[in-house]
């Protein structure tokens, strides 16, 4: 990667006070940013659409069903496979579902279709997902062989996806990226529960899971909004799996607006927002929407880093209903509600962010504040990143009642005091890469002894 721009300002000359790094694009992201096209996403969720119905248990053959749109999926991701430089491969990976009485009726085959995209770094054993789901349904969740060309949900993030492997496995990163089409989300999360599984039980040094559902409306069903220069990104407050210590200490330094899933939301509000022009990321400080859920939610039950990014605006016409005509209104989950330009732009803010995580250092380690003593100085300490070299850290700041990070200073040393107090403000620590890509933030936990 080429070395990102830095201007640097100082606040003062005093000790306490660390440098500050004005952090400009990195040209070789910004030209893969750049190289997202709004013609082959609308193409490849054209094609989805064509396959009827993608419903996880439709059975149809040849060119209808979910088995051929999974076919489909894998042809694309084998199609980049001879510009990857033997880094990337691709398969459906094949589990058994057994009967659940509600929305598996027998046990059922069902499959994820992954690409992998090896690290270069032979000591970076760290793994990033990003992943939507193929299966597609109309108003009734049981109804497989009912029309259901789910070009929204989730055909806009399945094509985010694909254009992402487009792009991403062409260059090199010290990290794995898996790109991960998941089936069984509208029964029940069941390709994603069995991918998160499967993470725990081999130990995965998973970081962090990008989950892309409905990314392609710009526009409001009831109210006529139509605005594509706003995305949400959903994530967890209190971990799902909190522990008894995780709480203790959550409880302690009042840091429950400070979870791993919020600080990957953070991290990619501040670098897509860096790198996509006209689009604003929104923080929505919930795992996910009312009578709603998303793939992300198993990987965060097994204690995983996990978000959710979807559209701003939803378009309930469009979505889990029968085509039809009615009253006026055309109803289905067609591709003609899709707004592509925006969806380019939502699947950018995506690539600058797994660009970012795949390339920097790991988090800085064993990150705490001092809180030994009364004080209106603040004294942060920290452990160099297990993987990857840092050239330095940022400790970032805010106000208590603030969600952004607003201050960062930076500073070469693995301990730094800063006069603003501890009562006061959160912090959190950086790790900083050698051509100036940032980690994700560490809340500090309380140093006592």
């Amino acid at each position: 990667m080429r070395k990102i721009l830095l201007i640097f300002v100082f606040f003062a000359a005093s000790s306490l006070y660390a440098q500050t790094q004005i952090v400009q694009r990195d040209a070789e992201i910004a030209k893969m940013v750049s190289e997202i096209s709004a013609k082959n996403l609308e193409k490849y969720v054209r094609d989805l659409a064509d396959f009827k119905t993608r419903h996880t248990l439709s059975k149809q053959a040849g060119d209808t069903g979910i088995l051929a749109s999974q076919k489909y999926v894998l042809n694309h991701f084998k199609s980049f496979e001879s510009e990857s430089g033997g880094r990337l491969s691709s398969e459906i990976d094949f589990f058994t579902i057994p009967a659940d009485n509600r929305r598996i009726p027998t046990d059922s085959k069902l499959g994820n279709v992954i690409a992998t995209l090896k690290g270069s770094d032979p000591n970076d054993d760290r793994i990033l997902i990003i992943m939507a789901h193929i299966d597609s349904r109309a108003l009734s969740v049981m109804d497989s062989v009912i029309d259901a060309p789910g070009a929204n949900d989730d055909g806009s993030g399945v094509a985010a996806i694909i254009e992402l492997t487009r792009i991403m496995s062409k260059k090199s990163f010290p990290a794995t990226i898996k790109f991960v089409v998941v089936s069984g989300e509208e029964q029940g999360l069941k390709g994603a529960e069995y991918l998160a599984k499967k993470a725990k039980a081999e130990n995965w040094n998973l970081v962090a899971t990008l989950n892309n559902d409905m990314i392609g409306n710009s526009r409001s069903s009831q109210t006529d909004i139509s605005d594509n220069t706003r995305v949400r990104i959903f994530s967890e407050g209190v971990p799902m799996a909190e522990t008894d210590q995780m709480a203790a200490i959550r409880r302690y330094t009042n840091g429950e607006n400070d979870s791993k899933s919020r600080q990957l939301a953070r991290f990619m509000k501040e670098i897509g927002e860096r790198y996509m022009d006209q689009l604003e990321v929104k923080l929505i400080y919930r795992n996910d929407r009312f009578l709603r859920g998303g793939d992300h939610t198993p990987f965060a039950r097994e204690g995983f880093t996990a978000i959710r990014v979807c559209e701003m605006n939803e378009n309930y016409y469009a979505q889990h209903e029968n085509v039809r005509f009615e009253d006026g209104i055309q109803y289905g989950d067609l591709p003609e509600f899709m707004d592509f330009e925006y969806m380019r732009k939502v699947t950018g803010i995506n690539l600058a962010s797994l660009a970012y995580l795949a390339t920097a250092p790991s988090e800085p380690q064993m990150v705490g504040i001092d809180v030994r003593r009364l004080s209106n100085t603040s004294t942060l300490r920290w452990e160099a990143p297990k993987t990857g070299k840092a050239k330095g850290y940022y400790v970032l700041m805010r106000e208590t009642s603030d969600s952004m990070w607003q201050k960062k200073f930076y500073t070469e040393d693995m301990t730094l005091t800063i006069p603003y107090s501890k009562d006061n403000y959160f912090f959190a620590v950086q790790a900083v890469g050698e051509e100036g890509h940032e980690s994700m933030a560490v809340f500090p936990q309380p140093i006592t002894r």
